[in-house]
């Protein structure tokens, strides 16, 4: 992924944070045999196994995914967050020279590993759990696996195949238009919080919240 550097975010923590935040990731594998291949899925993570952590997900048998990826392959995940479109009309450079154009704002972390497949009962089960009982938290009834029929759930879990992916590599980019100026970053916030769409709001606070600290008042634009 093109990360310039005044989008880029090096640190793990951060990067595995916003992955549990927006679990729904992207793998994309590929084959010679038949090329590039992506599955969309919640995905959870370990963070005490590997250098990196792993990843578990898991994919539906008949997905033809299990077929084309090998048994143990390499592998990428993508996981994306809050995005928004930036108008140039919210620049006060606009007025100065009006050498601007539209842009997007946005979050993304990339991750590559070594992927494998697990069919094992004891394995899905465990994850299924896992997996249900981190997004059931909070609610005030959270639904359990237990409350469905034990032969019912052992049914659906031979529907499925289990994803592991020990990571190996990560890269996150947070495109929050650092660099622009402060008066247009000024513009693009109060822009993206008078929007009636909650994401603009949302990416308006990630905006404030990286806003660079620096003495040149001047930044050149960058692409995406």
């Amino acid at each position: 992924m093109y990360i310039p550097a005044s989008f880029a975010e090096p640190d793990h923590t951060v990067l595995l944070d916003f992955m549990e935040a927006n679990p729904l990731g992207a793998l994309v594998t590929s084959s010679p045999a038949h090329g590039l291949y992506a599955t969309h899925l919640p995905l959870v993570i370990d963070r005490q196994r590997g250098p990196h952590g792993v990843l578990q997900g898991h994919i539906a048998r008949a997905n033809p995914h299990c077929r084309m990826a090998a048994d143990t392959s390499d592998a990428m995940v993508i996981f994306t967050g809050p995005e928004a479109y930036i108008t140039p009309a919210w620049y006060a450079s606009k007025a100065r020279d009006g050498k601007v154009v539209p842009t997007w704002n946005y979050v993304a972390v990339h991750v590559t590993g070594t992927m494998k497949f697990i069919s094992e009962p004891e394995f899905l089960l465990a994850h299924l759990t896992q997996l249900t009982d981190t997004h059931e938290a909070g609610r005030a009834l959270p639904w359990s696996i237990s409350d469905a029929p034990a032969e019912y759930v052992k049914q659906l879990a031979g529907a499925i195949v289990g994803v592991e992916i020990e990571i190996r590599s990560l890269e996150g980019k947070w495109k929050l238009s650092q660099n622009r100026p402060d008066d247009d970053i000024d513009g693009v916030i109060n822009g993206l919080r008078v929007s009636t769409s909650t994401t603009d709001h949302t990416v308006a606070d990630l905006v404030a919240a990286r806003r660079p600290v620096r003495t040149d008042p001047d930044a050149k634009q960058n692409s995406h």
